[in-house]
């Protein structure tokens, strides 16, 4: 084992002592003034492997975060200062870069009207200004589904130690769903500026902090382990979503999948069709599909015209669990390991979002012999269907 790898081995041995003497307080003061030169040796890739490690732990992702938030203060200064390399102009990252500077001017612009409303909160005009803002630092969501759906997985394809990802998507979806909070108090009646500023603290707190992360933390280690050229093939994907504030004239690497499709017919017991009509039959159903195999990777999506949830080619041979937010992959989890073991065959959950309802049904595949394939998901708007009355036997097209 080279030294590197020793010393690195032994700070993540001491980091890992200091992360829960910070988590259960004890003796944290100490813990930090005593450990003050494994903090200076510290370099940002110990935070990604300390991570990895600590989320492997199966201790409660709520809990975790607080822990890391704490941990991360302490090493906020040796961190920030840490020399990394600048991002090309107009790379990937660079992107991604200017789309957090712009963030951040968004946040800024936020500010004063913050202090304005803690004067006056029952001004109506006010909270309005304030959720028209709100609305626009909420398209960033755009951003960390880029993320999510597209940088992931290239990262959880290449790094064995990438559990960080879990964490930072967590932190997202606090921030998504205290900023349509957020949106709702603004909107209200009764103006409850107490929880409004809760809310708001939290939004400023957990977007500058995975800006931090980003940037000092995940793409350096990034920089080092993944080319340039692999990183700009993620444009063209993002494109698709769309980044929120910033995109680049020019998509350096930008390739069109111009791949041939077999013109072969496919027996399919009950008929034959080629893949262009399989193609087109899946993706002009009204509903989302998603074919999970039987060693939990994502084999297949539909691509109709509206989808319900965002899905990329990047998800292709992804872990299942890896494409659902931490707080709801142990229910999928949970109905993978009931199918597999032949308890359950179907699954149904029914949400709200903004204003369509959505059926989302999971069911089991199986051979004629019993023997489990995997799982397929189907997600469906049912607006129009709930609101079926009575019979129609007459064509209406006139109407």
């Amino acid at each position: 084992m080279s030294e590197y790898s020793y010393n690195k081995e032994k700070r993540i041995i001491e980091l890992e002592k200091l992360f829960y003497a910070i988590l259960k307080k004890k003796r944290a003061s100490e813990a930090i003034k005593n450990n003050q030169t494994l903090i200076n040796q510290t370099i940002p890739s110990d935070i990604i492997t300390l991570v990895d490690i600590l989320v492997k732990s199966k201790r409660p992702i709520e809990e975790l975060k607080i822990g890391i938030n704490k941990f991360l203060n302490v090493f906020y200064t040796h961190i920030k200062n840490y020399p990394s390399s600048k991002t090309k102009n107009d790379s990937f990252l660079d992107c991604c870069v200017k789309n957090n500077a712009e963030l951040d001017k968004k946040l800024q612009a936020i500010s004063p009207l913050i202090k304005e409303i803690n004067k006056t909160p029952k001004d109506d005009l006010l909270q309005q200004k304030i959720a028209n803002n709100l609305k626009i630092v909420l398209e960033y969501n755009k951003y960390y589904k880029i993320k999510e759906n597209i940088l992931f997985p290239m990262l959880e394809k290449q790094w064995e130690e990438f559990r960080c990802l879990n964490v930072m998507w967590s932190f997202h979806d606090d921030i998504r769903n205290n900023l349509k909070r957020l949106l709702s108090i603004l909107m209200s009646e009764e103006f409850e500026i107490k929880e409004f500023n809760r809310l708001i603290g939290n939004v400023f707190f957990n977007m500058y902090a995975i800006i931090f992360r980003e940037e000092k933390i995940l793409f350096p280690f990034i920089q080092e382990t993944i080319s340039d050229s692999e990183l700009n093939s993620l444009f063209a994907e993002s494109q698709e979503i769309g980044f929120p504030y910033y995109s680049p004239k020019t998509i350096p690497n930008l390739k069109i999948n111009s791949e041939k499709i077999n013109s072969d017919k496919i027996n399919l017991k009950s008929g034959n069709l080629t893949v262009e009509q399989i193609i087109l039959i899946f993706n002009h159903l009204p509903v989302d599909i998603t074919f999970v195999d039987e060693n939990d990777k994502v084999q297949f999506f539909s691509t109709p015209k509206k989808r319900i949830f965002t899905r990329t080619n990047a998800v292709i041979g992804r872990e299942v669990k890896n494409c659902h937010p931490p707080g709801s992959v142990h229910i999928v989890e949970q109905i993978v390991d009931a199918f597999r073991k032949g308890i359950k065959d179907k699954a149904s959950f029914w949400i709200k979002m903004k204003e369509e309802y959505i059926l989302i049904q999971y069911f089991a595949i199986r051979t004629e012999a019993g023997i489990y394939k995997g799982v397929i998901e189907v997600s469906q708007e049912i607006s129009e269907i709930q609101s079926i009355e009575g019979e129609q036997r007459l064509l209406d097209w006139e109407k």
